[in-house]
């Protein structure tokens, strides 16, 4: 089933779902089957599986020459997708990249989905390789979001990047895209930010997964930006429960966001991380109890890979 279908057949309750880290190259999957069997029992209708980007290492040769290699630690989200839906008997959505792809490699990609009867892709730009700082498209690849949409939009109507080709079938995937409450790093100003949203979505959007936020008020106040700006697909709110206390630092750099005074205080003060997830995990539910109050219609849960948190969050909520 589509997202879409799951929020509607929800009729207004809110729903549950939560996004995986793909395990890293040699790594076992029953390690990821391990960390989505705690949640399954709350029934999330969906889970989300990201896609990390290739980086560039450099290794020392004996001869003195320096090679740089293009790698990727976290392969295979399609199959990673695919083992998921077959384990659990749940629908996935699989992230999808503009970085490192042609439109020719995401068609194929958006096919093999397609066969696979995984029926929600969430289309994002993705992140610049680590070494470069700034995001460069690939050589007859997609350089913004929007047009990858477009691309996905195109195959739903049945037109393949081959013109010629003649019996093709239409795919009939919903699309999901992502949403910055307190703006994507790159917007010089809000308003520029929401046009840019708007026009996803007039792409082909279907629904919008917010950026991980932790004041509410970021997110009713993007939630009406949206809505003034004629936006009307489904809102999902990301949020996520500390963890650490390099957290505190970590994710305001990574992710472009801000902590709360509150919250950023009564971490600092933790003795150890055991304090932080304490704190973290009431931090969150509060959130969601209020977030719920709201009417949204989903509460989407980063797991960053690891369940525990989520598991005693949803315990109290679903």
């Amino acid at each position: 089933m589509k997202v879409t279908e799951h929020l509607a057949q929800a009729d207004g309750k809110t729903l549950f779902s939560f996004e995986v880290l793909p395990p890293k190259k040699g790594e076992n999957i029953h390690t990821l089957f391990s960390n989505i069997e705690p949640l399954m029992e709350f029934k999330p209708p969906f889970i989300d599986v990201t896609y990390h980007r290739e980086e560039y290492v450099y290794r020392h040769h004996p001869n003195g020459l320096l090679e740089k290699k293009t790698v990727r630690r976290r392969p295979g989200t399609v199959g990673i997708c695919a083992a998921i839906k077959n384990r659990f008997d749940v629908d996935t959505v699989p992230h999808l990249i503009c970085g490192g792809f042609n439109k020719e490699e995401t068609e194929n990609a958006l096919i093999d989905l397609h066969f696979l009867g995984i029926d929600n892709v969430l289309a994002l730009r993705g992140d610049p390789i680590k070494t470069e700082g700034i995001f460069k498209a690939e050589p007859d690849g997609h350089a913004y979001a929007c047009d990858l949409i477009g691309q996905m939009a195109d195959l739903n109507k049945g037109a393949y990047l081959d013109e010629e080709q003649d019996d093709t079938w239409a795919t009939n995937f919903c699309i999901g895209t992502a949403g910055y409450p307190e703006k994507h790093f790159e917007a010089p100003n809000y308003s520029s930010d929401m046009r840019f949203l708007k026009h996803k979505v007039d792409r082909g959007a279907d629904y919008i997964v917010t950026q991980m936020f932790f004041d509410n008020e970021e997110f009713f106040k993007f939630e009406k930006r949206c809505r003034e700006a004629g936006i009307t697909v489904p809102i999902i709110p990301g949020l996520k429960p500390l963890t650490t206390k390099s957290q505190l630092t970590m994710l305001p750099r990574t992710f472009y966001l801000n902590l709360p005074e509150a919250l950023a205080e009564a971490v600092s003060q933790c003795r150890d991380n055991e304090a932080v997830r304490a704190i973290g995990i009431e931090w969150c539910l509060n959130q969601s109890r209020e977030l719920m109050a709201h009417g949204v219609p989903c509460l989407h849960y980063y797991s960053m890979g690891k369940s525990e948190s989520i598991r005693r969050i949803a315990k109290e909520l679903f």
